[in-house]
Parts: C-alpha cells; structure tokens; sequence
C-alpha cells in the first residue's frame, strides 16, 4: 500500500533551492552527492545567479522549472526560507527538506519564523523536514538528499555489505543518525534509509518512524530522541512495530539533570521526566541501548541471524583464555552456557586435538582450526537441542588467513536455525570482514556490546504485545463532588476510589471522640488509627499513625495523642479528625500510583511498597491505562518479584487479585485525567492466594 511519504524518500524529482558550484560549501555538496550516488530522478538547481551548474540548467525561481517537483531541498538563508516555500506551494511541490538554520533553536524572532511555516504546511498540505535538518540518504533508491560526507562515493573504497536485512535509522541530531550509519556501514550493516527529523515543523521522529515500519525494506529501525513530538502519530508506529515484530532500537538523550518533580506522593518524587520515555518503550518492546557501539552491535546481530529460541549460549572458541571471558560476558548478561551432554561431547572431542575442550566453553585450539574442527563444531551446536545460540570467540587480524572457507560456513548461516555471533579479540582486518561477509556474518570487536546484543535478542524474542486494556472493568463516575481540594487527605482520597468502584476495607472517620465507641464497634478490635488532613500527605512522618491497637482504652488515649502529635508537628493543618479501621492482615507491602507526564499523559506504576518504597526505587512504569495481563507483566519486571511468588517458603501472593487493582486504578487515571494529577495507593498489602489485596492508604491529587 503506498505511504504518503513515498514521494519524499523516492522523488522522481528534486529541486535544489540555493545551488551553488562551490562544492566546498554545503549548497554545492548538496548536489555533488546527489550526482556521485547515481541518483536517476530529474535535478533542477535553482539560483538566479547561476545560468548553469556541473552541466545542468540553472533556474532562477522555483516557478520557472515548469515541471512536477516531488522534494525541494532549501538552503538559503533563513529569512528567505518562508518565501521560498510559499513559491514552492504555488508550484505545487509535494515536499521540502529546509537545511537551513536559524529558527527555533535561536528563539525569539527566529522562532516566529519557524511557525511560519507550520502555518504555511497545515495550509498547504505541502510536507516539510526540518528546519535545521541534514537531510536524508535513501539506499535503496540511491537518493542522498544530503551534504553528510558520510555518503560520499569514492570508487576506490571498499564496498562491505555483510547483511540482506537493512537498517532504518531516525535520528533527532543529523550528526548523530548519519554517525550510526557510518558505523554500521564499517561492520557491513545495509541500510535502507537515515533521516535528519530537524526542528520538526512538520514532519516529525513518529511520521518517519511510521514510514520505516511499513516499508518492506528496513528490518531493523534505530532511533535516537531527544523528544517526541508528534506522540499519537509515534504511539501508533510504535503499535504497529510491535505488531509486525520489527525490532526497534532507541537512544534517549537528555536523561541527566532532570532532577526530581516537586509532588505530593513518592510516585511523582522518583518518576524523573525520562521516565515515561522508558515506559513507553518498554511497552511496545523497544530495544533501549546508551551507547553508539552497543545500538550498531545489536542492530548487526538482528540483521544477521534470527531470534533465539532461548537463553543458553554454546561458547566457541581457538583460545582458553578468549573462552572464559567469552562465557563470562555472556553470564554477566544472564544468559546460560550449560555444560554440554556427554554425548555431545563426545561428537565435538572427535574434532579437538587432545588439549582441547568440550565442555561448554568449547576450545578447539588453533590446531583445531585448520583440522577443520571450528566449522565442525559450528555445524554439530547449529542442529543441537542444547544450545540456542553459539559465540564464536577467535582472532581475525590475518590479511591472507581465514578460520572458514565460505562453502562451508555460508550454508549454516543461511539456513537461519540459530544466532551465531562472530566476536574478534583482535583488530579484525578488513579481508576478514569481507570474506566472512560473503557468508553473511558480521564481525563484531566489542565483547560486552556482543554479549548485550545476545541477551537483547533473547528478551526482544520473549517479547509479547499486552492485550488492551478492558475498559468496561471500570466504568467511568462523576468524581467531581470528591476533588473538593488541590491533595486530598486520605478519607477523601478512598471515598473518591469507592465512589469509582475501587474496594476498600470499611473504615469511619471520627470528629469527636464521643464518636470513638461507634467506631470500634463497626470496624471490630484490633484496629489501626489515622490522623487526616489534606495538608499531611505522609502520615508517618508526624507520628500521624497508630496500629494493632486491641483495647478500647488504647483506642482512646490513641485518639488524643494522634491530634496533639498533628498540632506539634503541623500547627497549621487543617485536621478533618482521625480514621479508624480494621486493622489489616499481614501481606507484601506494595505501592501502585499513577501521574501525569507532559508528553505521554497519564503513567501507573507500581513497585516495592511501604516506607522504604523511595529507598530502593524497584518500581515500574507503563503507559495508562494497562490490562491485568500488563500489570502482572509489570509485577514480573520487579526485582521483589519474588516476595509475590513464595519467596523462601512464604505462602504465593494473591498476584491476580493485585493486577486487577493495577488495571483498575490505571483505567481510573486515564479516564479522569482532566481532573486528577496523582493517585497513590501506599502500600497495598497483597495476601495469600485467593485472600485478595487491602488498600492501606491512599492519595489523590488533583489537577492544578
């Protein structure tokens, strides 16, 4: 089905706005890359100072080329850019990429300028890239709409192609994307495409994420963000990459200085503003990477082998030394190397001179190289049942030498069964790439990036889309009548969650302690005692809270030393009286809370509870609202996980039950995030399997 961007990545014509014969400046590289990739569409420069360029006929407006125009590429100084796009409109050019700079990333005027032209799109309809882009590289149609000297031609420079599957590549910073496919290209990694988004006054990081999941040349995508503007167009890529099982590899920068939100509850306190960021990707199953080398690494292992089937790695190696550290790489990244069975063993010690190793990590010596035993072990590891995926950890630096003769290796690699990895400990040389790119591997020289890659495909392989969330499990309320203040205290927050269909233990708030005697009968012995006060969020931290209180006379001197606690330490508090309840069975403390990120909106998260709960920060986010099937997901990414699963002989935790209050407190913050801010439920005690979960406390803030 064609895509609306197809006349933007696969012009048939290409306008160059402010071409020039200087190919020393950027507008004359422009066209100098054009021409040295071959591209096959029709060029019209354009400059009225120019009768003609390299050949071609130089036209002094857009106006006057008189010929359909798909992409015009503008470099001109930024307060012409406007007037040149309006002449491009009237043309009747379907897209534009501005490489000029000096918009909004100069502010003031500049910026005015910028909106200009998101003006200037909407009315139009004309797609524009950029300002302040790089332009982009088409590979596949020999488009490099570009001044990036990293596709430049040269023809005396080796052409290494290692992969049939391509890379896609959308990067925020042009330096940055063409910087990934500079590297990538040096390991042999095709590309289909790599675009500079720029400003993104119109076209933006989703729409061209949207275009490399539907394009049936990019296998592979890698992003690299600073921030996302188009988010719906972005969250439905997102969807269908995870839908179609097209891996995509992120780079999020601008992680560091955010600091923390100044908010009521822990949840907001430790989200950090990157926080959705991950949520999102770990949604959708995004392949997040930090570094440069570790993005291209994983990207090259995904373009060469298929997805494991599992998590043991068979450790092939010409060195003892290079082994060891090749299983310990891999067992840092949780994967297994399992000794290999006796039989197994056997098959392979046939191969190995007497020195050699069988066990797992495997060394078959340098003799065993050139006995033919590296190829051999290869061949036997590819069909076995024991092993998912195999590491071959050997040295490539020979200029005339190789391990393999590609008669041999390509047939294993070609017929896809498992990942096997190539790993040199040394430099490798360039006539190692390339012979064993003729086989279709890739020569990695990064261990831990190798071991990365491997444990990221085995995620990415376990990987499923949760189901959506039920919307019909909470049907939406009025809750207006409970949003009385900015935080609520928590007898307003939990009669909030009740009136939403929320269940809760009973509890009464007393106001005078002639009430005390009517509390103790309805809530039964023994009980636990609460100050309340929308202006005492965390309770504990003025003594606000007494529990396993089991006489009626506790209850009573409880009363008055919680109030005079309050007056002490909050003189200014408006105290609503103290809350009395049933004291609650024993259980794992869990917190579950949701708040509002400015570009993603409404987050649930759910972690280690209780008052340590900002202590060790194991809490996970997720975009809102999720399903029970994505909140046990998100339970299982815990790393208390297993204090929910009988942890050291305690009983299994009613983990279903808590799902449900996961979803369910999730679809309350989406369906009501025009009003509330934050909910925080600190902690929910979870129970024995099948005894439920109970709400301890809770917080509800609403929107400012």
């Amino acid at each position: 089905m064609p895509h609306p961007l197809d006349s933007f990545f696969a012009p048939e014509s290409i306008a160059l706005i402010g071409a020039s014969r200087d190919q020393e400046k950027i507008p004359g590289r422009l066209l100098s890359m054009l021409r040295k990739n071959d591209y096959s569409g029709k060029l019209y420069p354009i400059n009225p100072n120019y009768g003609d360029i390299d050949g071609l006929k130089c036209y002094r407006s857009i106006a006057d080329v008189a010929q359909p125009i798909d992409l015009a590429v503008v470099i001109i100084p930024a307060r012409a850019v406007l007037g040149a796009l309006e002449q491009c409109a009237a043309a009747g050019v379907r897209n534009a990429v501005i490489i000029s700079s000096g918009f909004a990333e100069e502010g003031g005027d500049s910026a005015a300028m910028q909106d200009a032209i998101v003006t200037l799109a909407k009315r139009t309809g004309m797609r524009i890239s950029g300002p302040n882009a790089e332009g982009f590289y088409s590979q596949v149609q020999r488009v490099a709409a570009t001044f990036s000297p990293t596709v430049d031609v040269k023809p005396d420079a080796p052409n290494l192609v290692a992969t049939k599957r391509r890379i896609g590549i959308v990067a925020q910073s042009g330096g940055i994307g063409f910087a990934i496919y500079h590297r990538a290209k040096a390991l042999g990694v095709a590309l289909s495409y790599v675009v500079s988004a720029g400003n993104e006054s119109d076209l933006g990081a989703g729409e061209f994420l949207d275009y490399m999941v539907q394009d049936a040349s990019t296998d592979v995508i890698l992003l690299f963000i600073e921030g996302i503007r188009d988010v719906d167009k972005f969250l439905a890529a997102a969807k269908r990459a995870a839908e179609m099982r097209k891996p995509v590899i992120v780079t999020k920068v601008g992680r560091s200085g955010a600091g923390e939100r100044a908010a009521a509850s822990h949840t907001a306190s430790m989200a950090g503003w990157s926080a959705a960021y991950d949520a999102v990707f770990a949604k959708y199953g995004f392949i997040v990477s930090n570094d440069l080398d570790e993005a291209v690494t994983i990207a090259a292992v995904l373009t060469t082998n298929p997805l494991p089937k599992g998590d043991r790695v068979a450790v092939l190696t010409v060195s003892g030394g290079a082994g060891i550290w090749g299983a310990d790489a891999v067992s840092m990244q949780g994967l297994k190397v399992p000794e290999l069975s006796s039989s197994i063993q056997g098959e392979i010690k046939k191969l190995l001179p007497s020195y050699g190793a069988a066990g797992n990590p495997i060394d078959v010596t340098a003799q065993g190289v050139h006995s033919g035993g590296l190829q051999r072990s290869i061949d036997l590891l590819d069909v076995s049942d024991e092993v998912d995926a195999i590491l071959v950890v050997l040295s490539l630096s020979s200029d005339i030498r190789m391990p393999f003769k590609e008669a041999e290796l390509k047939p294993v690699l070609s017929a896809q069964n498992k990942p096997v990895v190539f790993y040199s400990y040394t430099l490798p040389s360039h006539f190692a790439r390339s012979e064993l790119a003729k086989s279709g591997a890739v020569v990695l020289s990064g261990l831990t990036h190798a071991g990365v890659a491997m444990r990221q495909a085995v995620d990415y392989a376990k990987f499923k889309l949760a189901p959506p969330a039920d919307v019909a499990a909470l049907p939406p309320r009025d809750l207006a009548r409970f949003l009385t203040s900015p935080v609520l205290s928590e007898f307003d927050s939990k009669s909030l969650l009740r009136a939403a269909g929320i269940a809760l233990a009973d509890e009464v708030l007393v106001t005078e302690r002639s009430g005390l005697d009517a509390a103790i009968a309805r809530a039964g012995l023994p009980l636990v005692m609460k100050i309340q006060s929308p202006d005492i969020p965390h309770k504990s931290e003025v003594g606000g809270v007494r529990v396993n209180i089991t006489t009626k006379g506790e209850t009573f001197t409880a009363y008055g030393a919680l109030l005079d606690s309050a007056q002490r330490h909050r003189p200014n508090a408006a105290i609503q009286g103290v809350l009395v309840g049933p004291m609650a069975k024993k259980g794992v403390e869990i917190i579950v809370g949701t708040l509002l990120d400015a570009t993603f909106g409404p987050m649930i998260m759910v972690g280690l509870g209780g008052i340590t709960t900002e202590l060790f920060r194991d809490v996970i986010y997720r975009p809102a609202p999720v399903s029970t099937a994505g909140a046990s997901a998100m339970l299982d990414a815990l790393k208390a996980a297993p204090l929910l699963h009988g942890f050291r002989g305690a009983p299994k935790a009613d983990v279903a039950a808590l799902a449900q209050l996961i979803s369910q407190i999730s679809l309350l913050a989406a369906q009501h995030a025009g009003e509330i801010s934050e909910i925080e439920i600190n902690p929910a005690l979870v129970h024995p399997e099948g005894q439920g979960v109970t709400i301890v406390d809770a917080l509800v803030v609403g929107r400012k």
